[in-house]
């Protein structure tokens, strides 16, 4: 039982180590590999008739996208 808190001791050591050297690096997340575009697909959904949830969320982005590069008239 001993030798089991010294390793689970070790691990929590080593992983608040590792936390806290996140933390102050202040970066993003990011994958190693490309991701899907490692492999040659291009979006994540690849099917030609998405879901509605899928349509839902593209029609968002998009309304959004129009809102955020609208010219306002009244402010010019």
């Amino acid at each position: 039982m001993m030798i089991f808190l010294i390793t689970f001791g070790v691990f929590l050591i080593v992983g608040a180590a590792m936390a806290v050297g996140y933390i102050f690096q202040n970066k993003t997340l990011a994958g190693s590999c490309g991701g899907l575009a490692g492999v040659g697909i291009e979006k994540a959904c690849n099917c030609d008739n998405p879901c509605e949830k899928r349509q839902e969320r593209d029609r968002k982005a998009a309304l959004e996208e129009n809102l955020k590069n609208r010219i306002d008239v009244e402010n010019l």
